[in-house]
């Protein structure tokens, strides 16, 4: 997949792009259907491509809190070049992007890039204020010579699906109804980065994960499936404030610390990008008195890990998901 920042100087690399536009956070069921459009044309020669904005607009637009992101722009692009887009268009938002008009946007940006077809979500707004909706996308770009198509949102529950829906769901730890929103497990992408090494010294070493502020399920430990390289290892992750090594300290930190055992892995995972799948919540975070019993509940919870990983179950569904 190619990934291309900005809209300027782009649309000799995209051959008469077939466009889905959208923010695409958590890349849940509803934007599944909106990506699926493109991806399931007849259209030979023509790119199937993505247009993101990063960062979120509402950070820009400061019209609201802002919302923490789902999903990084690198898990996101990950995602995407899994499921078979031919592109991926970033473009920073800015204040010049917010300012434009609903014509503006398609005359400077869509017309630029070479877009003929562009697939939206029924809630799509664009423009100035938001001031463009998809009736006036169509029109619009109608003058334009683009043809806008508009997809209708899926509903679960007698309720819309939803980015603002999934995140409640995994801030609160509901992964198994998060899942369904997903059709595959909760999953965080991060980068290893360095750590006191004290799992090492109590023999259980750790790699401790950067997530890039995306949002993680509630402190606990959980059996997980890392996808490393394509090689899906099976771990154990920690996710809180590491209460045996350092007390109450680190509840002053904005965000709690990720650490993940892999199971039966040897190589130096340092800088690299690790894609974590939640399989099942194990217990709560604890503090423990020594590190020896640290030790021995870390072994007790590679074994209960071994119940819930060992089925072919997990890693089909996890393995489906990357298409559509």
């Amino acid at each position: 997949m190619k990934i291309l920042h900005g809209y300027k100087g782009i649309s000799k690399k995209l051959k008469s792009p077939v466009v889905a536009i959208g923010i695409f956070d958590g890349i849940h069921i509803g934007h599944k259907r909106v990506i699926k459009s493109i991806l399931s044309l007849r259209s030979p020669g023509r790119s199937k491509a993505i247009l993101t904005f990063d960062p979120h607009p509402e950070t820009v637009l400061g019209n609201r809190k802002k919302p923490p992101r789902i999903m990084s722009l690198n898990h996101k692009l990950h995602i995407l070049g899994k499921m078979g887009v031919d592109a991926a268009i970033v473009i920073r938002f800015t204040d010049y992007i917010a300012m434009m008009s609903p014509e503006e946007f398609i005359k400077k940006v869509l017309l630029v890039i070479g877009a003929k077809t562009v697939y939206v979500g029924s809630n799509f707004h664009f423009g100035r204020g938001k001031s463009g909706d998809t009736e006036s996308f169509k029109r619009i770009g109608k003058e334009y010579g683009i043809e806008v198509k508009v997809i209708n949102p899926v509903r679960k529950r007698g309720k819309t699906v939803s980015s603002t829906w999934l995140r409640k769901l995994i801030t609160k730890g509901e992964l198994d109804k998060a899942e369904k929103l997903l059709r595959r497990p909760v999953s965080v992408f991060g980068t290893v980065v360095g750590g006191e090494r004290r799992g090492r010294e109590i023999g259980v070493p750790t790699a401790n994960i950067d997530p890039h502020h995306e949002v993680i399920p509630p402190p606990g430990v959980y059996a997980v499936k890392v996808d490393y390289e394509g090689k899906f290892v099976d771990g154990v992750l920690n996710i809180g404030f590491k209460p045996t090594f350092f007390g109450n300290k680190l509840k002053k930190r904005k965000e709690p610390h990720i650490e993940v055992h892999l199971i039966n892995f040897k190589g130096d995972l340092y800088n690299k990008a690790l894609e974590i799948f939640f399989v099942k919540r194990l217990r709560r975070e604890r503090k423990f008195s020594q590190d020896e019993k640290l030790k021995k509940q870390i072994e007790i919870d590679k074994n209960k890990a071994y119940k819930y990983l060992e089925s072919k179950k997990i890693l089909t569904k996890i393995k489906r998901y990357k298409y559509l």
